[in-house]
């Protein structure tokens, strides 16, 4: 199964990156979180319900640009697709490499599979519940990952932020450890520094939405990793309201900064 995704998502890749290689990126609309939407966001959900449906046609995809299902339908499905067809738009527009495709399987409300996929630099990260978390460059074999950073002193820990996206509490935590390094990174990417050991902490205080991390979060935790929110627990999936609260990615180190963030409360 896991490589008809992978297949699935190189393939929404190539779509995407037709669009990339233009000067210009038509923006078609603007999503609910004030990001836009292109040509090639709408070219790669295509590509990503084609593949999903030919492949497996009894499971049904919950994709960004086709989030209109209704909770009274989706309720009852067991399994399903979640998918970001790309992650990362304003990065896919300002032409840093930093975007994704995310394709994860929801299993009674927790992700059991994750393929996050970079097209512009041929970079793919991916996880089966049970079996590992796996990272691939280009031209190289896959390597096992572990999220095995461990934060000693204050010099030493590296924390993730968004380039877009970061929020007053983010700016509090860095207030709280001067002397922290910050890694800014575009679309799920950030999660995955958490994933394969090159970052402590990933704290994201503003909104994202299911499909923003279902993938991601099935790589961190096969890696060895936690997503929670902050109660310190784990992310749910196919809620009523698909927004998630506050997040908080970390490796083995675990649930100690829970009690760091909650201090930090603004």
């Amino acid at each position: 199964m896991i490589n008809k995704v992978i297949i699935t998502a190189k393939q929404a890749g190539t779509a995407i990156l037709k669009e990339y290689k233009k000067e210009t990126s038509s923006v078609v609309d603007w999503k609910a979180d004030d990001s836009p939407l292109t040509v090639a966001d709408t070219a790669a959900h295509q590509a990503i319900v084609k593949g999903l449906q030919e492949s497996f046609p009894d499971i049904p995809v919950l994709s960004e640009e086709g989030k209109s299902i209704p909770f009274s339908e989706r309720k009852s499905w067991p399994k399903y697709w979640c998918v970001d067809p790309m992650d990362g738009t304003k990065e896919f527009i300002k032409k840093t490499g930093q975007f994704t495709v995310n394709i994860a399987l929801i299993e009674y409300g927790l992700p059991v599979m994750g393929v996050v996929y970079a097209p512009a630099i041929d970079l793919l990260y991916y996880a089966v519940k049970g079996e590992g978390a796996f990272k691939k460059e280009k031209g190289q074999e896959p390597v096992k990952i572990r999220a095995e950073r461990y934060y000693k002193k204050e010099s030493d820990l590296s924390i993730v932020a968004s380039k877009d996206h970061a929020g007053p509490a983010v700016k509090k935590l860095f207030e709280a450890y001067p002397l922290a390094s910050a890694r800014s990174m575009g679309s799920s990417l950030k999660f995955c520094l958490i994933a394969e050991g090159e970052a402590n902490l990933y704290y994201r205080d503003v909104p994202t939405y299911e499909w923003d991390t279902a993938a991601a979060q099935a790589i961190v935790e096969e890696a060895g990793g936690f997503v929670l929110t902050r109660n310190g627990r784990p992310l749910e999936y196919n809620k009523e309201n698909l927004l998630n609260p506050e997040l908080i990615t970390v490796g083995k180190e675990g649930k100690m900064w829970v009690d760091v963030i909650r201090s930090l409360a603004v």
